[in-house]
């Protein structure tokens, strides 16, 4: 194949993103997501990136999910770990949660990872307004994922881009190439961002979504009105809002507010009026020939991003909210693809005996001495989720391509037989590196000794 051939055949090649975000009210999560998740649709995803705002965060909640992971995060982790997906990094400001997944076959390609976040609510103290954002390279691209909650109300559409050019402005990353969230060569901008409908009675308002001609409010949506205004903003594309808006809600029902009317030390509440608070949007950062005004040529467009879903999930009641889901095909020429670190498991494992495996770097990083190489089941739901593990020599660093052995004592391996593969954490990177091939665990004597199997006498379980 000529060398232009193979330039052609890695740049198509495609990645599948799905995205979510759903301000939650406070509220448990429900029992299934797999609707949300669109894991029965007959595009496979690559990645998931969920957003979520309103996490339930008393100060005695939030602490205790500092300690182990929330309940909203054990839901999407038991969902997606035995679909292949593992949890590449999360990030949690109060209320404020975002959550990566990945296809464990993109593991070693996504790397660089960084999270960070900006508080904007009650004077910046407590966090219940803001954006937390992950960033990370994806096959030798930049990409951030920025979530945000901002600050609610008709009347302060100003504000919320005021909020907004803050967070970019105070969330910074530790890359000299990518230092800011705009330097990313794709970014994606999602959350509750609480922008409503302007002008338009709450009659209207019903009347144009029950008829369906949702077109009928885009011009009043204070978003694209802003839009049309604000230099930043019109450089973030959106798909076209042909679902119903997602807030507010009765709880439990795809009915529109029926709260009654309250009042406060004289004041009389009204009912919220229905509005697209909760959006997804993207942006591609300009070439420099488009910046110099010139057509950029086909080796500089390495990254296409195409929407091919924008809709909310109306079926799901939990929230006043309802989820906003979106599908996107990322084609990109792979800047790697090859692993930092080759892994392999050496010979037959059980936990009758010590297991040996070798692995060998392939290209230059910047190691660590806490990075570690963990024992992995199939279906594990993050890099933390491993069985056993043994630390990399911390004495002398390996040249390129020099094996290194290692060994797991037997008393750490699992008694039961089962598919297992092994990972190289790098501490620095944040990232599972390199992986090895799939291969079984044996199981052991002690497994029978301890009536953990049943004993097979003449073909018989006894």
């Amino acid at each position: 194949m000529s060398a232009g051939g193979l330039r052609s055949r890695r740049r198509h090649h495609a990645c599948r993103l799905h995205i979510v975000t759903w301000n939650v009210a406070t509220s448990e999560p429900p029992d299934d997501v797999r609707s949300l998740l669109q894991l029965d649709s007959d595009s496979p995803t690559d990645l998931y990136v969920i957003g979520l705002q309103e996490v339930r965060a008393t100060p005695v909640k939030y602490i205790s999910d500092l300690l182990a992971e929330d309940s909203w995060s054990h839901l999407f982790m038991n969902t997606l770990g035995p679909n292949g997906f593992v949890k590449v990094t999360s990030v949690r400001m109060q209320g404020l949660l975002l959550i990566v997944f990945a296809k464990q076959t993109h593991l070693p390609f996504i790397r660089d990872i960084e999270s960070t976040y900006t508080r904007t609510g009650i004077l910046g103290y407590w966090g219940n307004k803001g954006g937390v954002s992950v960033r990370f390279s994806l096959y030798g691209h930049m990409l951030c994922f920025l979530n945000c909650h901002l600050a609610a109300h008709m009347n302060y559409a100003v504000q919320r881009v005021d909020e907004f050019e803050y967070i970019l402005d105070s969330q910074d990353f530790d890359f000299h190439n990518t230092p800011n969230v705009l330097d990313h060569k794709v970014v994606f901008w999602f959350g509750d961002l609480n922008f409503r409908i302007a002008d338009h009675g709450l009659h209207f308002l019903r009347s144009s979504i029950n008829s369906g001609r949702f077109n009928l409010l885009w011009s009043k949506d204070q978003l694209m009105m802003m839009k049309k205004k604000e230099p930043l903003l019109q450089e973030f594309e959106e798909g076209p809002l042909k679902f119903k808006p997602t807030y507010k809600f009765d709880r439990f029902s795809e009915t529109y507010d029926t709260s009654p009317q309250r009042t406060w030390f004289g004041f009389t509440g009204k009912k919220r009026k229905p509005a697209w608070t909760d959006r997804i949007l993207w942006r591609i950062k300009p070439s420099n020939n488009e910046q110099s005004g010139s057509i950029a040529d086909d080796e500089e467009v390495s990254i296409k991003v195409t929407q091919d879903l924008y809709t909310c999930d109306a079926s799901y009641g939990v929230s006043d909210h309802k989820p906003v889901i979106s599908s996107f095909n990322i084609e990109l020429q792979k800047q790697v693809d090859t692993p930092l670190v080759c892994v392999s498991a050496e010979g037959e494992w059980s936990a009758d005996e010590d297991a040996v495996l070798t692995y060998f770097i392939q290209e230059r990083f910047d190691t660590c001495t806490s990075d570690w190489i963990g024992l992995y089941k199939i279906g594990f739901k993050s890099a933390l989720d491993y069985t056993a593990f043994a630390w990399v020599p911390e004495h002398e660093i390996p040249g390129v391509n020099e094996v290194v052995q290692l060994s797991m004592k037997k008393d750490d391996l699992p008694l039961l037989a089962g598919d297992y593969i092994l990972g190289y954490f790098s501490r620095n990177m944040q990232s599972l590196v390199g992986l090895s091939p799939t291969f079984q665990i044996m199981e052991s004597r002690l497994a029978l000794l301890e009536g953990l199997v049943p004993e097979n006498v003449n073909g018989l379980d006894k």
